[in-house]
């Protein structure tokens, strides 16, 4: 098979870029995912929030830009849900430096605080801040969205197609999958936890990525109101926010593991349980669920996208961390403009390329 462009990792990151290279049929594009089925990791185990607050200036500023790309014409993807930013006493200047830099939040007092959330300990957060503009955000929705457009834009999917090899060749590369050979003048390495074991296996230097396991429980909570925001602590120790009858919770872990089917651990689950207790009066006790996923980091934590600068055409789309929902859209638009070779778009203005090019690794 060949084709303009090889996308290797068929989770949001390589579905959203598929697609905006292929808009209009502008380049031929294949999607190689090395699972049965798409979005199987990472992207079908998120439980994520759209939060322009949340993360560095640079991947506050893709939030930001993803905005309008989330509102275009179709099923809704974003619906109002305010974050409640928490602190204790230990988070208190925290939360002072987070809000002075970031217009988007208001400080409030603790009886606005349980105002919004009326099952908040009294006396467990020393201060607080809303951001009223945060918004659920439909995971599935979204990547549906984009599988149809990469489809209608005439890429191509194949699953069971894990990349054993990889080679440069004349101006572009060959993939050995277990799907067949693949000539492409660019591959995309969107394999989220796997991005440096693809590197490793094309002869590039991997950039030190972390996949880090993150534990979500939804637990049983029959006091809870739908309309209450998503509540977590500044220092990011735990989160949760009204999910139905019950409320979905996570400690917020980042342990270290390997890439792979990952399980959540029971401490990690008994943790979010004790945490949130904590903060709250809700008594909570039955788990009807709990998953984990992986959330990719490099270094800085910073997101990495561009070109390899020994490797022209290896292009890089990973470590997106806990935010690779919320700037999908973005960062698609941003990555496709690179490879196409077109201008930036006018709306992404803003990204600072430097802080997530992944030349500011290699050095």
């Amino acid at each position: 098979m060949k084709v303009d462009v090889a996308v290797v990792g068929g989770g949001i990151a390589g579905m959203s870029v598929a697609a905006e290279v292929a808009r209009d049929r502008a380049a031929s594009v294949v999607v190689l995912e090395q699972e049965a089925q798409l979005a199987y990791h990472s992207s079908g185990r998120s439980a994520a929030a759209f939060i322009e607050s949340y993360g560095s200036p640079a991947i506050r500023a893709l939030t930001r830009a993803s905005r309008p790309l989330f509102e275009v014409d179709g099923p809704p993807l974003l619906t109002p849900r305010p974050v409640l930013w928490l602190a204790p006493e230990e988070q208190v200047e925290e939360l002072r430096r987070l809000v002075a830099a970031e217009p988007l939040l208001r400080a409030i007092d603790e009886e606005e605080a349980r105002r919004l959330f009326p099952a908040l300990t009294p006396g467990w957060t020393r201060a607080a801040a809303i951001e009223p503009d945060a918004q659920d955000l439909d995971v599935a929705g979204l990547f549906e969205r984009y599988r149809r457009l990469a489809l209608d834009s005439g890429v191509t999917i194949r699953t069971h197609a894990r990349v054993r090899d990889g080679a440069p060749s004349g101006d572009g590369w060959v993939l050995r999958t277990e799907a067949g050979d693949v000539e492409a003048g660019t591959v995309v390495d969107a394999a989220g936890a796997w991005a440096d074991e693809v590197a490793r296996v094309c002869g590039v230097s991997p950039l030190g990525l972390r996949p880090l396991r993150r534990t979500v429980a939804i637990v049983s909570c029959p006091d809870v109101a739908p309309d209450w925001p998503l509540i977590g602590d500044v220092g990011e120790t735990f989160y949760c926010r009204p999910e139905g009858n019950a409320l979905l919770l996570s400690p917020a872990d980042e342990s270290p593991t390997e890439p792979g089917d990952v399980r959540p651990a029971t401490e990690d689950v008994a943790l979010a349980l004790d945490r949130a207790n904590e903060a709250t009066t809700l008594k909570l006790r039955h788990v009807r669920t709990s998953w984990a996923g992986l959330r990719t980091f490099a270094p800085d934590r910073e997101p990495v996208l561009g070109f390899d600068p020994a490797h022209p055409a290896f292009f890089w789309l990973a470590g997106q961390g806990g935010y690779g929902m919320q700037t999908a859209p973005a960062m698609a638009l941003l990555a496709a403009s690179l490879i196409r070779g077109d201008d930036r778009p006018d709306s992404l203005a803003g990204v600072e390329l430097a802080a997530i090019a992944p030349g500011r690794l290699r050095r």
